[in-house]
């Protein structure tokens, strides 16, 4: 059963590199993360450290969130969970 909860979340990798995605269950998203089953990106920077999250009311707005987000240079990325604002 699918869950009405969006969210766009952002995890620090062991290689200190960034991994921002979408998911409707984060706990089950980040355990997957950890346990080698999530993206590809995060497969070999186990274990991963979820560092931000955000709950949006509809798949589209949590998934243009993160698309913003990639859309950033390492440093704007940085920059934007310092003062937690896209």
């Amino acid at each position: 059963m699918e869950k009405n909860e969006h969210y766009f979340y952002v995890v620090k990798c062991r290689d200190g590199s960034y991994y921002a995605g979408y998911t409707n269950d984060l706990e089950r998203r980040i355990a997957a993360h950890n346990q080698g089953k999530g993206a590809k990106y995060t497969r070999g920077r186990t274990p991963v450290e979820l560092i931000h999250h955000e709950l949006f009311e509809t798949q589209t707005l949590a998934m243009q969130a993160e698309y913003k987000f990639k859309q950033l240079s390492r440093k704007q990325k940085q920059m934007w969970m310092a003062k937690g604002d896209i």
